[in-house]
């Protein structure tokens, strides 16, 4: 296949992101003397800037960290739990169970503690280093890109919605032109203001200081702001759920795929869907299959309509949730469930749920009770960054959050994390409403080990899609032996055939969305199957955007790649 970009080789380190600009922040930090984490975090910031109409300064942050020296993976869930003050059955109550746009589905912010806590434990600089591009963009302005203000127009009525979202996103009352310099001044102030706080502490040393610079947003006038708007708009957040807030150390869920483990995050993400997706689509097998034939695309989209399935059956918080993970992806279960694959029909919806408990293949009255929509797909959004450094630390994280769907705290430039947009209005529900708990986060950055390090570094935006977008480049790689580049560039697709994770939960049974560079005899046999073809244009930004970093086993290289069908950009030395 003809590539648009070459694979970015490096010995010594490589970063890939959601935007040439973070990529280049990242970048920066290596060159300076900082590790993976440090300058995971630098892009982790920038991005927040950079792409602010689908990621927030005081969004979500899942990340997961390769410590070399420890050899150890860690997992960072960087995700906020509904306030103290909501209760279970609230949208129940008032909004006819329905999770409205606005301040009342506001989680605890996480990301602002994921970045800090990753870089007091694993970093090497301090918060005012890393976070010093990201507070330059934001105070004088980078250039307004093509896509970032399509989605602003796309999307100009919620914008319009509430007067400090449009001050920013609107200025001058109308949406950003690309070419133009934006600037997000507010948001400038509030970085510089923890960075501050952490310099006056810079006499105590470099974890005092980062700690200063968390409490000043978490404990300090940040806080107060933020729960001061709560308080006087009908919101849930208060000062003391701020100051009790912190992210939680989460085990990874492996998937084994020959040689390779593939490292997913836990049941608070969708996370063991691709865990289980991967060693559904194994056990199901691959021999024979050609690569984006129409025997590979039909049971890669059957494997993963039985994965949402029990997803949308069984996986929810831990600690709230009883979920049958170490059974969902176990062989034996795969096994069973890949009985249900039939390679000449597709299923017309999304499958029945299994039992993996009992290893059945079915559980009896799982029927799906959702509504079908004939409507497009909702694409709320999301980045990614990854990092290997010369040492062969590793970072991967995902961060998110809109800023159109709940108002801007004003004076602050931050849209406090909306992703209880993520949850049920039905408390009974895996992922329903309850305090303390975690929605169930559709970001979920991987890492694939081999041979004890890192050989894949990869994640991707894309709501519902990331986990489908992310095996199909996984495979590409692992299986099919393409380049990083390529692995990224292939055509793909994505099923729908299942309740949305975000509110209001449309589905679209049997629906299936292809690239427009597959051919259309390829779209023709699938429809003959039984699935519903939907074509996309060539290179959609709505197919996912895979970021990725793989380690050479041969040469020791790090090539690094990244998908054109965003901003994306890798640079390695």
């Amino acid at each position: 296949m003809t590539v648009y970009r070459p694979d970015i080789i490096g010995s010594q380190y490589a970063v890939s992101a959601g935007h040439y600009l973070a990529a280049e922040t990242g970048y920066e930090i290596l060159k300076a003397g900082g590790n993976a984490i440090d300058a995971g975090v630098a892009a982790g910031l920038a991005i927040g800037v950079l792409q602010s109409d689908i990621v927030n300064i005081a969004g979500v942050a899942p990340t997961m960290i390769w410590l070399a020296e420890e050899q150890k993976l860690v997992n960072i869930d960087g995700l906020g739990v509904w306030p103290a003050g909501i209760d279970s059955d609230h949208f129940i109550k008032h909004h006819g169970g329905e999770i409205p746009l606005g301040i009342e589905r506001t989680i605890l912010p996480a990301a602002p503690a994921s970045w800090l806590k990753s870089l007091e434990l694993y970093g090497t600089m301090s918060f005012g280093e890393v976070a010093h591009s990201a507070i330059r963009f934001a105070a004088e302005g980078f250039p307004m890109y093509p896509l970032m203000s399509d989605y602003i127009a796309e999307n100009e009525a919620t914008y319009s919605r509430w007067p400090s979202n449009a001050a920013i996103y609107l200025p001058n009352g109308r949406v950003p032109r690309p070419g133009e310099l934006f600037f997000q001044e507010d948001l400038a102030r509030t970085l510089r203001y923890m960075a501050d706080e952490e310099a006056a502490k810079a006499d105590a040393g470099r974890v005092a200081g980062i700690r200063a610079a968390r409490d000043a947003f978490y404990k300090g006038d940040i806080a107060k702001t933020i729960a001061d708007f709560h308080r006087d708009n009908g919101g849930f957040l208060t000062r003391e759920d701020l100051a009790a807030f912190d992210v939680k150390f989460e085990p990874t869920v492996p998937a084994r795929f020959g040689d390779i483990e593939v490292h997913c995050c836990g049941p608070w993400s969708q996370g063991p869907s691709l865990a289980q997706g991967l060693t559904l689509i194994r056990n199901a097998g691959l021999d024979g299959l050609e690569h984006n034939s129409v025997p590979y695309i039909h049971r890669l989209t059957e494997a993963f309509k039985l994965t949402f399935a029990d997803r949308e059956a069984y996986v929810g918080d831990a600690a709230f949730v009883d979920v049958p993970l170490d059974e969902m992806v176990s062989d034996g279960y795969a096994q069973a469930r890949a009985t249900l694959i039939d390679d000449d029909r597709a299923w017309p919806e999304m499958p029945p749920a299994g039992d993996p408990r009992a290893g059945k293949a079915l559980r009896d009255g799982s029927a799906t009770a959702y509504p079908p929509d004939d409507g497009v797909p909702p694409q709320h959004d999301t980045s990614y960054v990854s990092v290997i450094d010369a040492a062969g630390n590793a970072f991967s994280a995902t961060p998110s959050d809109v800023s159109r769907h709940s108002p801007i705290v004003p004076g602050t430039g931050l849209c406090p994390s909306e992703r209880g947009s993520q949850s049920w209005a039905d408390p009974a529900h895996p992922a329903g409403v309850t305090p303390g708990k975690r929605p169930r986060l559709t970001p979920n950055p991987a890492m694939a080990l081999k041979n004890g390090r890192p050989y894949l570094v990869f994640g991707s935006p894309g709501a519902d899609v990331q986990t489908q977008a992310m095996a199909q480049v996984f495979l590409n790689i692992a299986h099919f032996g393409m380049g990083v580049q390529e692995a990224l560039e292939a055509p793909r697709f994505a099923t729908f055939s299942f309740p949305a994770t975000f509110a209001p939960h449309n589905y679209f049974p049997g629906r299936l969305n292809l690239e427009s560079r597959f051919p259309e005899s390829v779209g023709n046999s699938l429809s003959a199957m039984g699935h519903k073809i939907e074509w996309w244009p060539e290179l959609t930004w709505r197919a996912g955007a895979v970021c990725a970093i793989k380690r050479d086993d041969d040469t020791d290289l790090l090539h690094a790649g990244a998908d054109p069908r965003r901003m994306c950009y890798a640079l390695a030395w």
